[in-house]
C-alpha cells in the first residue's frame, strides 16, 4: 500500500505507473460479520452500539470483472446506511449479499461471511476491468452509489428503476470504508479539484439524494419562488437539501432541533428557522396516537414565517414521528418527497388532507447517474459545497457511526482510508481560497 500512496501524493505518477504498480494481495476494510448478526438482539435501536459490531479487518483483494475499477481509497464517510447495517436493522444486510450472489457467477464474490461496507469515496483508480474505456489508472475520482446491471429494459429511462439496482457498500460488498474499493466504471466521476480528499469523499450519497428527491423532473421539480420545508435542515441529507434550495431561488424552511445547529443553518444564508425542540413539537400523544393540533400549531408557524403561505414542498426523511404533519402542512396541491424513514417506516397520516387536496407522495431513492453527475458538477463549480463537520480514522470508524446513530454530529462524518491526515489532494488551491469560509462552516460550529 505504501507504493500506491507514494504514487498518489507524488502528483506526478503518470496512467502507466499506476497501472505497473503491484497490486496488494490484501487491505483493510470495515466489515460487519455475519456469524454476529444476533448480537443486538432483545435490545431497543438506540441501545445497539456500532462500536461493537464493525470491524477492522484484513481482507483479500477481490477480482476484477468487466465493466468494473477497483481504487485506492483515500477517504470515505458514514452514512445513515452504515448504521442500519452495523445494527442490523431493519434486517441484515447478508441477506443482500446472499440475493446478489445468484445474480451471476460474478456477483458470487460479493456473498461472503463478512460485508465491506460504505457508499461514499474519494481516490485514486488503480485498475479497470475489460469494456472500460471512460477511466485510466490514475484519475482521481468520486464514486457515486447506484450499482445496476441495465440487463433490462426497465432501467434505461431512469437507472433507479433498474430491477437488479442495488445501493454500492449496502446492498454490495466492497464497499468505501475501506483502503481499495470495487465499484463499477459507470459509479466514477470527476474529483473536485478544489476539495480534499475527505471533503470530496462526503458530499456523494447525500447530495446525490437530495438533487434527485428536490430537484430532478423525477422528484419535487422544484422551481423559483417555492417554499420548501426541510427537515433535519442542518444534517447530512438537509444541509444539501438547504443548499440546493438557497440556489435555485427558493425559499427554505429549516427545521431543526437545537441552537447549534438554528446557526448552521443561518451560516448558510436561510432565514426561517424552526427549532422543534424550544418550540415543544409533540405530534404523537402515545406510542400509537398522533395529535393534529400539534400539526395546526406546526403549520401556524409555518405561515408566521413565509407571511401566510403554505408549504410547496415537503423534504422528508425522519419518517414515522414526522410524516403525519409534513401531509398536514403541504399546500392543496403541494408535494412530499420522501427519501428514508430514521424515525421508523411504518408511516401515519390522514388521507383526506392528501386526496382532498390533491397533494402528491413521491418516494425518492438516491439517484441516476446524470443525476449524480449534475449533483457533483455543482460541487465541483463552487454552488454547492461539501458539509463535513469532522473526520475520523479508519480505526475509528466504529466511533463515526455512533455519533451518527446518536445524532451527536453536523452535517457529514469524514473518515480517512489511505489518507495519513487531512488537508491533502487539494489541487486548485485558488478555487479553493474563494469558497473557504463556505467549504469550513460545518466545522466552525
Amino acid at each position: 500500500m505504501k507504493d500506491i500512496l507514494d504514487a498518489i501524493q507524488s502528483q506526478n505518477a503518470s496512467s502507466e505507473d499506476f497501472a505497473a504498480l503491484p497490486l496488494p494481495e490484501s487491505y483493510r476494510a470495515i466489515t460487519v460479520h455475519k456469524d454476529e448478526t444476533e448480537m443486538f438482539a432483545g435490545l431497543a435501536t438506540r441501545d445497539k452500539d456500532p462500536r461493537k459490531s464493525l470491524h477492522l479487518d484484513d481482507v483479500p483483494l477481490p477480482e476484477l470483472g468487466p465493466g468494473e475499477a477497483l481504487v485506492a481509497v483515500m477517504a470515505s464517510s458514514v452514512n445513515y446506511n452504515s448504521v442500519w447495517t452495523s445494527i442490523f436493522e431493519p434486517l441484515s444486510t447478508f441477506g443482500f449479499l446472499e440475493r446478489y450472489g445468484k445474480v451471476s457467477e460474478l456477483t458470487k464474490r460479493h456473498d461472503l461471511p463478512y460485508h465491506i461496507i460504505g457508499s461514499d469515496l474519494a481516490g485514486v483508480v488503480l485498475r479497470t476491468g475489460p469494456g472500460v474505456n471512460a477511466w485510466r489508472p490514475g484519475d482521481e475520482v468520486v464514486a457515486h452509489c447506484l450499482s445496476v446491471e441495465l440487463e433490462s429494459s426497465d432501467g434505461h429511462n431512469d437507472t433507479m428503476l433498474d430491477p437488479e439496482q442495488r445501493i454500492w457498500g449496502f446492498e454490495t460488498n466492497f464497499g468505501g470504508l475501506a483502503e481499495i474499493a470495487l465499484v463499477k466504471s459507470n459509479q466514477l466521476m470527476p474529483k473536485p479539484d478544489h476539495l480534499s480528499w475527505e471533503e470530496a469523499a462526503s458530499p456523494g450519497l447525500v447530495n446525490s439524494t437530495a438533487y434527485r428527491q428536490l430537484v430532478s423532473a423525477n422528484g419535487a421539480n422544484m422551481k423559483q419562488g417555492d417554499n420548501v420545508l426541510i427537515w433535519g435542515a442542518s444534517g447530512g441529507l438537509g444541509s444539501y437539501a438547504t443548499q440546493f434550495a438557497l440556489a435555485g431561488g427558493a425559499t427554505p424552511i429549516c427545521v431543526v432541533s437545537s441552537p447549534e445547529k438554528a446557526e448552521i443553518c443561518r451560516a448558510m444564508g436561510a432565514e426561517l428557522i424552526i427549532d422543534r425542540a424550544a418550540e415543544d413539537y409533540r405530534f404523537w400523544k402515545d406510542e400509537n396516537t398522533q395529535d393534529p393540533k400539534e400539526w395546526k400549531r406546526f403549520g401556524k408557524r409555518i405561515r408566521e414565517l413565509t407571511g401566510g403561505e403554505d408549504i410547496d414542498i415537503v423534504f422528508e426523511h425522519p419518517g414515522k414521528e414526522t410524516f403525519g404533519a409534513s401531509v398536514f402542512v403541504t399546500r392543496k396541491g403541494g408535494t412530499i418527497t420522501t427519501c428514508a424513514s430514521t424515525s421508523g417506516y411504518m408511516h401515519q397520516y390522514d388521507n383526506r388532507y392528501l386526496w382532498m387536496s390533491l397533494k402528491r407522495i413521491i418516494g425518492s431513492h438516491f439517484a441516476n447517474y446524470r443525476e449524480a453527475w449534475e449533483a457533483n458538477r455543482l460541487i465541483a463549480k463552487g454552488k454547492i459545497h461539501p458539509t463535513l463537520s469532522k473526520t475520523y480514522s479508519l480505526e475509528e470508524t466504529g466511533q463515526a457511526t455512533y455519533d451518527v446513530h446518536r445524532n451527536l454530529h453536523q452535517g457529514k462524518v469524514g473518515v480517512l482510508c489511505l489518507a495519513p491526515e487531512e488537508g491533502l489532494g487539494v489541487r486548485d488551491h485558488e478555487m479553493r481560497a474563494q469558497h473557504l469560509d463556505a467549504i469550513n462552516r460545518f466545522r466552525n460550529v
